[in-house]
């Protein structure tokens, strides 16, 4: 007699489980809006906390990544600068040793070469040498990395660059929780942060969850993230090409080779322990990367494996998928086979594994 009963309650149950999960909203957000969202938050958060570079004012940014805000809090937060990325940066990281917050926008990090001083003499090495009594906290943001059809003077990857450099810490985001999250986190550091977002992400959507969306939200610097769960090969990857890893990792999954992809967020401080751990795991382990081989992110990547605990699981050698080591070409085919493809992911994991 009690059966039906029991049947009955699990169901009701079940619906209201099913309620709770459909009120967990997931909401497409474009990696550009959360960027848009984290400043727009961290701005009517934090008085101190401003935005200065060329056009982020009332063109809405060259990107549109600022949209708004110059209306939303005028010329004295939002500020239109003259095309010198040394004079503006320089100004930037003057505010931020008088106790201001500013967000520095570079309309390409390619351009950050010419306030390369400022970053990294002026921002990066001050804490250390006041021996700690003059914090900088600023934010040197803007894309980075190869766009489309930009040639070799606008399509460097700065990763391995900016993360050679004690002093800084160095963010790179793939989607729009890590661009949010991250650039929250950023802002409210007391360090320099260079953060490497991607021109071709920006008008990506993510499903992003209402937790994500709050402005309590924020992702802690230094930490990597496994994007997928797999026990045959690590990928390690960065910015937009976690996304090829992933789909990588579906391409080789119909054929029974299980990837685990580590998203790293971080370049430096580098979630070294996290990488390990997989590799411990999946013995075998594959960098991906846009920049440069030579003294790349990757090559760090495989130093500190085989310097650590893990080097002893690996049952091959660490395979590195990069950029090819040339200036980018401007022909779109040549620019293609310059830059790592799905196809040159699967055929390094193959490769790794001996298949």
């Amino acid at each position: 007699m009690n059966c039906p009963l029991r049947v009955s309650a699990g169901s009701v149950l079940m619906a209201v489980v099913v309620v709770f999960l459909q009120t967990v909203k997931q909401s497409p957000v474009t990696v550009r809006d959360a960027l848009n969202q984290a400043m727009d938050e961290e701005l009517e958060r934090d008085e101190r906390v401003f935005l200065l570079g060329e056009e982020v004012a009332q063109y809405d940014g060259a990107y549109k990544v600022s949209r708004g805000l110059w209306k939303k809090y005028g010329d004295k937060r939002i500020i239109d600068t003259p095309i010198s990325e040394m004079g503006f940066a320089g100004i930037a990281v003057g505010a931020a040793m008088a106790g201001l917050r500013p967000i520095c926008e570079f309309m390409t990090f390619n351009f950050s070469m010419q306030a390369i001083d400022q970053v990294i003499n002026s921002a990066a090495k001050t804490y250390y040498m006041s021996a700690g009594l003059q914090p900088v906290p600023i934010v040197f943001r803007g894309p980075n990395g190869a766009s489309a059809g930009v040639a070799a003077q606008h399509s460097q990857c700065f990763a391995a660059w900016y993360a050679h450099c004690p002093g800084l810490k160095v963010v790179s985001p793939w989607n729009s929780e890590d661009a949010k999250g991250l650039l929250k986190a950023a802002i409210r550091d007391n360090n320099p942060v260079v953060f490497l977002e991607n021109e071709l992400m920006y008008g990506v959507p993510f499903e992003m969850s209402e937790e994500c969306q709050s402005k309590d939200f924020t992702i802690p610097i230094g930490k990597a993230k496994v994007e997928r769960q797999g026990n045959h090969v690590t990928l390690v990857s960065h910015s937009r090409f976690v996304g090829h890893c992933l789909d990588a990792a579906v391409v080789l999954a119909k054929e029974g080779i299980e990837c685990e992809v580590i998203n790293m967020r971080t370049i430096r401080p580098m979630d070294v322990e996290a990488i390990e751990a997989s590799v411990m795991k999946t013995n075998h382990l594959v960098t991906v990367e846009g920049g440069w081989p030579q003294f790349g992110v990757g090559a760090e990547i495989c130093a500190r494996i085989m310097e650590g605990p893990a080097f002893n699981y690996l049952d091959a050698p660490v395979t590195r998928v990069t950029g090819v080591d040339i200036p980018m070409p401007y022909a779109k085919i040549l620019e293609d086979n310059s830059l790592p493809q799905i196809k040159d992911i699967i055929f390094s994991v193959k490769k790794t594994l001996n298949i």
